[in-house]
């Protein structure tokens, strides 16, 4: 969706494209945020001043390196603490006990900050519907409301920091438009070097923020849930177990029947005499003479046979 604000990462520039995914505009350059760097670094450096210009501990902070910025376009936390400022936000440690103990469902907020190492990026709600705006994804993802709070855990799990925004943002045109209507989004959006791997393979798809649809107002969010595709897989894969299940169930049953089969031919060869010849003797229903035997067999035994294969089969029937 066009009215969605979505920089997207240009070399190590992370906090900027996190700043400005926020506020929805253009607000911040690398030269903004290297002027707060250095305003913050002359700050402390008047601080360490104090304990006198000629001492060791004066020396050596000249001598390190900015912790605000350096030459990858990496900011600091307290970068963008001060950009943010300007606005009248301010940032919040979303797992302090502080913020954990208000108990405060991820939903009602505004946005979150997130941090891994050196990358920045923003969750922000627009309208009624919520947005991961990572500068490192080919467009703006579509977050459930069910969702958010698994991915922010998801997240913290994975070391990222996340910080809460307090204060009211600046208007936007996306803040405007999805109040009023609430959007699809058919395909979610790829890491930007996954899909310009699959582009140069010649299996590329259309980016994330070309997928996102509007819809008319009062629509429901048609997003297909990655949760609800699995669950819809495991209960495929249950239903296939359950087939799997009951074909073994009927050949337990057949090998039971087999098994009466012959506990019953058993009993009729033990309740019969054993002539000198070695041939059971045995009252067949065709007349034929006691003994008499057809293809190398006792005829009673092959009726037997027979007739446990009508019992399968009227078994499978049912």
């Amino acid at each position: 969706m066009e009215s969605i604000f979505h920089e997207k990462q240009e070399g190590s520039l992370c906090a900027q494209h996190c700043l400005n995914n926020l506020l929805q505009g253009e607000y911040f350059t690398p030269v903004d945020l290297s002027s707060i760097a250095h305003q913050l670094d002359e700050e402390e450096r008047m601080r360490m001043a104090e304990g006198g210009m000629g001492s060791e501990e004066y020396r050596t902070f000249l001598q390190q390196p900015s912790g605000n910025m350096d030459d990858s376009g990496f900011f600091s936390i307290q970068v963008i603490s001060n950009a943010l400022s300007v606005w009248g936000l301010e940032l919040i440690l979303f797992n302090s006990r502080e913020y954990q103990s208000l108990m405060i469902n991820p939903i009602n907020e505004k946005a979150f900050i997130c941090n891994y190492k050196e990358h920045w990026f923003t969750i922000r709600k627009l309208g009624q519907q919520w947005f991961n705006l990572n500068s490192l994804l080919t467009g703006p993802e579509l977050i459930s409301d069910t969702y958010l709070a698994l991915f922010l855990a998801q997240l913290q799990q994975e070391g990222y920091s996340i910080f809460v925004i307090r204060g009211n943002l600046p208007e936007c045109d996306a803040e405007q438009i999805l109040g009023i209507m609430k959007v699809q989004q058919q395909q979610r959006p790829k890491l930007i070097g996954e899909d310009e791997a699959q582009s140069s393979s010649g299996m590329g798809r259309s980016s994330g923020q070309g997928s996102v649809l509007e819809a008319g107002p009062g629509v429901v969010e048609g997003v297909v849930d990655e949760d609800e595709e699995e669950l819809r897989k495991a209960l495929a894969l249950s239903r296939q177990g359950m087939e799997v299940e009951d074909e073994e169930a009927d050949l337990r049953r057949a090998i039971q029947l087999s098994m009466q089969g012959k506990a019953l031919l058993g009993a009729v060869m033990s309740n019969t005499s054993m002539p000198k010849g070695g041939l059971v003797a045995k009252t067949t229903s065709s007349g034929q003479a006691p003994g008499s035997t057809t293809g190398g067999a006792p005829l009673s035994e092959k009726l037997s046979a027979e007739e446990l294969r009508r019992r399968r089969q009227a078994y499978f029937d049912r």
